[in-house]
C-alpha cells in the first residue's frame, strides 16, 4: 500500500471488533508517531496506551463518546509543555545543528540562547503550536493503522481534568486527543469532500 492509498482508505471508525491488538502493532503505530516531523524538532508528543478493561471503562467518565472505551486500545495523545524549557530547546538546537539542518540559513550562526528566545511567549499560542505538532504525529498513526488493517477515530470531546485524574497525569502534560484503535467491524463509506477547485484559492 502506498501513501495515497492509505489516505484514500482512511476513515473515522466508531465500531470495532472485540479482538485484541497485538503488541507489535501497537509498537508499530508508536514508531510511526515517533518519526513524525516537528517545528524545531521539539517532538512534543507523548502517549499513554490504554489496554486494560478497567481503565478503558473509566474513560467513559471523561468522554461522552461511548465507542471510546469499547475499543481494544485507546491512545491518549498528549503534549509535554516542558519541551519549551531552555535545556530541552538547547538540546534540540544542537541536534539540528549537528545534522546540518541550518546550513545556508541565518540559524547556522545563531547561539542556542538566542534561538530559545525566538519562541512565542504567549501561552495560548504556545499550546496551539504544541497541538499542531502533535497532530502531525497522530496523523502518522492513523495512516499507518490503515496499512495494518486497523481503524481509528480522532476524539476531541473529553474532560481534560477528569482524564488527568484517571491517568494520574502531571501538570506538564496536556491531552490533545483520544484515539481509539481496533479492527473495524465494518468499513464506513467515504465522507464527502469539497472539490479541488474550492480548495485551491489561486495560482500566482
Amino acid at each position: 500500500m502506498d501513501v495515497i492509498e492509505a489516505i484514500t482508505q482512511r476513515r473515522s471508525c466508531r465500531k470495532f471488533k472485540d479482538e485484541p491488538i497485538p503488541d507489535e502493532k501497537v509498537t508499530d503505530l508508536l514508531e510511526a508517531a515517533r518519526l513524525a516531523p516537528s517545528g524545531g524538532n521539539i517532538q512534543p508528543w507523548r502517549f499513554i496506551v490504554v489496554k486494560s478493561e478497567e481503565i478503558r471503562t473509566q474513560l467513559a467518565q471523561a468522554t461522552p463518546m461511548p465507542f471510546v472505551p469499547k475499543a481494544p486500545v485507546v491512545f491518549v495523545c498528549c503534549v509535554d509543555t516542558q519541551v519549551f524549557s531552555p535545556e530541552s530547546v538547547g538540546t534540540r538546537f544542537h541536534e539540528l545543528k549537528e545534522a546540518g539542518a541550518f546550513l545556508g540559513t541565518p540559524l547556522e550562526e545563531m547561539r542556542p540562547e538566542d534561538y530559545a528566545k525566538r519562541r512565542n511567549s504567549d501561552p495560548i499560542a504556545a499550546r496551539a503550536y504544541l497541538g499542531l505538532n502533535a497532530a502531525i504525529a497522530i496523523d502518522h498513526i492513523t495512516l499507518r493503522a490503515v496499512e495494518l488493517g486497523l481503524g481509528t477515530c480522532w476524539v476531541m470531546m473529553f474532560d481534560q481534568d477528569k482524564l488527568k485524574e484517571i491517568l494520574n497525569l502531571e501538570d506538564r502534560y496536556h491531552v490533545v486527543a483520544l484515539l481509539p484503535i481496533g479492527i473495524p467491524e465494518h468499513v464506513p463509506a467515504p465522507r464527502p469532500r469539497i472539490p479541488l477547485n474550492d480548495v485551491l484559492l489561486k495560482e500566482v
